[in-house]
Order: C-alpha cells, then sequence, then structure tokens
C-alpha cells in the first residue's frame, strides 16, 4: 500500500493575516448655529398685558358708568316727582361718559386692533366721575393713568399708530 502522503493542514499554507484597523468614516462638522437674541414681538403679534388690562377696565366701567348714570337719574326724577328732571341733564352726564368708554374701550379690543391713541381725556373724567359719588370709576381712572405711563404701552400705542 502506498504511503499516504500527508497534505500540510490549510494554515500552514496561507499565512494569516495581520489585523487591520478600522477605517474611520469621516463624521461631517455639527452645524453652528450662531446666537440670536430673543427679539421683541412683531408689531401684530399681540397686546401688552397692561393695554388689555386698561381696554377691559374701560369696557367694565363704561358699562357701570351708564347703569349708574341712569339709575341716579331716575332716582332723582321718580323721587322728587318728575320735579327733578331739572337735574337731569347733570345726572345724566356718567352715561355719556360710559358711552364714550366701551366706545373706546372697543377700539383697543378689536382684533385686528385699529389704530387709537391712549385716551387720558376719559381717564381723567373718570377721576372727575367721583364729583357724582361713583368712585369706582375714580379708582379705573387713575389705574389708566398709571398704565399709559408704562414705557410697553406708550411703543405699543406708538408702534399702533405707525410713529415707530
Amino acid at each position: 500500500m502506498p504511503a499516504k502522503k500527508s497534505t500540510p493542514p490549510v494554515e500552514s499554507i496561507v499565512p494569516p493575516a495581520e489585523p487591520v484597523a478600522p477605517v474611520p468614516m469621516p463624521v461631517p462638522p455639527a452645524p453652528v448655529t450662531p446666537y440670536v437674541p430673543p427679539q421683541p414681538p412683531p408689531s401684530g403679534s399681540g397686546k401688552p398685558g397692561m393695554v388689555q388690562a386698561i381696554a377691559i377696565m374701560t369696557l367694565i366701567n363704561g358699562i357701570l358708568n351708564i347703569l349708574y348714570g341712569l339709575s341716579v337719574t331716575a332716582a332723582i326724577v321718580l323721587g322728587t316727582l318728575f320735579i327733578g328732571i331739572i337735574c337731569a341733564p347733570v345726572t345724566i352726564l356718567p352715561v355719556v361718559l360710559g358711552i364714550f368708554e366701551i366706545v373706546y374701550a372697543a377700539k383697543l379690543i378689536a382684533n385686528p386692533p385699529q389704530p387709537v391713541k391712549p385716551s387720558q381725556t376719559i381717564a381723567i373724567l373718570e377721576i372727575v366721575a367721583v364729583v357724582s359719588g361713583n368712585v369706582i370709576s375714580a379708582v379705573v381712572g387713575v389705574l389708566a393713568l398709571v398704565f399709559y405711563a408704562d414705557a410697553n404701552v406708550k411703543a405699543y400705542f406708538a408702534r399702533l399708530n405707525g410713529q415707530a
């Protein structure tokens, strides 16, 4: 029997491969975002809270002035058996102020806002309405004047009227 030739193992024929380091894939750089400081809201984005407060207070005070003026007038006229009708022009003044207040507040609340200037005249008349016994109106007038003096409120009215 012929001798069997032994074949060398495969490992001895093929030399072992040297380990190859993995090739790193290029990583794209992260996008650089520049810092942008916060900007004030654009002109049509909304009203400052104080302007909204002025509008709501003026609207409510206008309704209260109308009710107050009509009730005082009715009480005087009916209480004096219609002789007090002579005083009606004086007692009806809160009603007139109330109408002006409601019209002004409607312009402030409107969406989109209508160009309107801060009405310090209405605020002063609200304070003067304390003469007729309306204390709530005086408080609303003082608050409105304080809110009109705020820088954000002044800027809003300037922007609204196209002055900025």
